[in-house]
């Protein structure tokens, strides 16, 4: 029997109407579900409650109720687990999900038949070293930022690749993302669009003091040493734009491609260039022919 777990963002409207439809869709079907506690327990479903880190463990996939930032949460705690994620976009662009409200019973279907595809995205882990100690650790899907604060002055970075000396940055921060992150943040920094086919690790300045400062695109097998510098102490590091860390002048910010990836659910007939095309540009009625 096919377990699969639903994470639910309870904040959206209609993320409790869409989870009973799908509960009745998969048990239809003779599969097994398992969602989270407060939400099992909303919906009168005590008997399939677990928490996430049992959820992970005992489920074949794991269906995201929300939005991107939704599903970036669930991507760093389940990518260790390789459980493939099946995004239902429940938010405003849904970059990442494959599922609409509207096409449920569809989802379904092509996930109990197995008419999908998995793709592997390649995450980040950064660490926080301080006089020689490391304080921090994460993991991100989409990007790691060091920024200074709304009020501050500029910083300064100064970043070296695989221990050698790459540059200095002095502006807003700077953005390592990988090709997922490539339509994040790093986009609106004026970053290029990547590939997620494409292995590699995206450094982009934010707002850089000079004007010859542009995105430098590195191999996802360099490692890379960022030290801060500012004449304030406001200063911070975020991953995914949802976790955030206090760091302080000196501090050293080690980025590398995690040992894992993100298993994301896609379908085959899909692509990567037709969602850019539909989320960043909008639907056209005609689509050119090279031909």
């Amino acid at each position: 029997m096919t377990t699969i777990g639903l994470a639910v963002n309870r904040s959206k409207p209609n993320a409790r109407v869409v989870a009973r439809e799908l509960i009745q869709l998969l048990e239809q079907r003779d599969a097994k579900v398992l969602i989270e506690d407060k939400v099992a327990v909303e919906l009168g479903r005590t008997d399939l409650g677990v928490t996430l880190a049992q959820m992970a463990e005992r489920v074949k996939m794991v269906f995201v109720l929300g939005g991107d930032g939704t599903l970036l949460g669930i991507a760093r705690r389940f990518a260790s687990r390789n459980v493939p994620i099946l995004g239902i976009n429940l938010g405003y662009l849904g970059f990442l999900s494959e599922a609409e409200p509207d096409s449920l019973e569809n989802a379904v279907e092509k996930v109990l038949d197995g008419d999908y595809i998995i793709e592997e995205r390649m995450m980040i882990e950064t660490e926080v070293i301080r006089g020689g100690r490391r304080l921090e650790q994460g993991v991100a899907l989409n990007d790691v930022g060091i920024a200074k604060g709304s009020f501050s002055r500029m910083i300064t970075s100064t970043i070296y690749v695989d221990d050698m000396y790459l540059g200095t940055y002095s502006g807003d921060g700077v953005i390592v993302s990988s090709p997922t992150g490539s339509t994040a943040y790093s986009l609106a920094a004026g970053g290029p669009i990547v590939s997620p086919n494409v292995n590699v690790l995206l450094l982009t300045p934010i707002c850089p003091h000079t004007l010859n400062a542009r995105s430098i695109i590195l191999s996802a097998k360099d490692k890379l040493h960022i030290r801060v510098s500012a004449t304030h102490e406001d200063i911070g590091l975020t991953i995914d734009g949802q976790l955030g860390f206090k760091l302080k002048v000196d501090d050293v910010i080690q980025l590398q491609r995690a040992p894992y990836n993100t298993l994301l659910v896609k379908w085959k007939e899909s692509s990567f260039f037709e969602v850019v095309r539909k989320k960043l540009q909008g639907e056209r009625e005609d689509v050119p022919n090279w031909r």
